[in-house]
């Protein structure tokens, strides 16, 4: 289902190796997604890193969640 056309906010959380997929995407699909970029990599990553990494990206998330 696509949250966008129904109503429903949603952000993507996405690693900065990926940057480019997402505006390459984006620009072909002709959409703007609220992203949030985190560390590249993900794996490999101790509970405490992941943990930190998702502190750090809570707000930027809400505020594009609540964003009018």
């Amino acid at each position: 289902m696509n949250f966008d056309e129904r109503g429903i906010p949603g952000v993507s959380v996405v690693t900065t190796g990926f940057t480019d997929a997402v505006e390459v995407q984006s620009r072909a699909l002709g959409f703007e997604p609220a992203v949030v970029f985190t560390p590249h990599p993900i794996q490999n990553r101790t509970a405490d890193e992941l943990k930190k990494i998702a502190d750090d990206v809570i707000e930027p998330v809400l505020k594009l969640l609540t964003a009018a």
